[in-house]
């Protein structure tokens, strides 16, 4: 169709508080050795911040980019233990993370902590992967939705049209990760065109066409395919399987 938008499928593996620098960048030249050209698709690794500085020029010629766990929501100043947006664009970051279901959790980020972090982001220059999601009390509740869309307004406040259509949203449920539990794909779907069309209500509904949303929860070489088949679903947020070379690597080619 004439004008018909595609979006390109991301992939990122989030090692999550896993790995050496050693292992960090062995587990990058094996996957570079073993990874064919990909042109159609875009991947991504977030190692920890210790392994960032190492990584970049092993990724450096190939097609993987690195990603942020987190970055801290000013640019600098007296805030010991944290690193800042451009720190990140400094060591080679292209994306990161912000909201993720573990920092709102275990760390008690707020929706305002997150909208800073966002911002942060776009200041510098790196693309925003606002994560988003319900834990099992809140889908058992059937507040999925309401969520979702608070999640969404809280972090996309006070955020141009241009900034929402620069920033990607992943949709993680809270069951899912780490549970080996994952969303049906059809169920996903359902919540990723909700999300889709809410981001329309803030960005233009074109614009919202143009916005990748991955789906995060219990990813795998078994299931991935089938997630991202869907029409709303433009890529995954790995967590435990990418830290495997050859799962990550079944994952990227699907």
């Amino acid at each position: 169709m004439a004008g018909e938008i595609v979006r390109r499928p991301l992939i990122i593996g989030n090692w999550k508080m896993n790995k050496t620098i050693g292992e960090a960048v062995g587990f990058a030249r094996a996957l570079a050795a073993g990874l064919p050209p990909v042109t159609d698709r875009d991947a991504a690794i977030a190692p920890p911040f210790t392994a960032l500085y190492a990584l970049a020029p092993e990724l450096r010629e190939t097609a993987i980019a690195l990603c942020a766990q987190d970055v801290h929501g000013e640019d600098r100043g007296a805030f010991t233990g944290e690193v800042s947006a451009p720190m990140l664009r400094d060591v080679g970051c292209r994306y990161g993370l912000a909201g993720h279901s573990e920092r709102r959790r275990i760390f008690g980020e707020t929706g305002d902590d997150v909208n800073r972090k966002v911002k942060a982001l776009l200041r510098a220059g790196l693309t925003p992967v606002l994560c988003v999601g319900e834990t099992l009390e809140e889908r058992d509740a059937e507040q999925t939705y309401n969520i979702v869309r608070r999640q969404l307004k809280e972090g996309l406040n006070n955020l141009s049209a241009d900034d929402i259509r620069r920033s990607i949203v992943a949709y993680e449920p809270v069951w899912a990760i780490g549970t080996g539990r994952t969303a049906a794909p059809d169920q996903a779907q359902d919540i990723h065109h909700f999300i889709r069309q809410f981001l329309g209500l803030m960005a233009g509904q074109e614009g919202a066409e143009e916005i990748r949303i991955l789906y995060g929860g219990s990813v795998s070489p078994e299931n991935a395919g089938a997630l991202m088949a869907q029409e709303d679903i433009d890529g995954v947020l790995v967590g435990g399987a990418s830290l495997d070379v050859d799962s990550f690597r079944k994952i990227i080619l699907y």
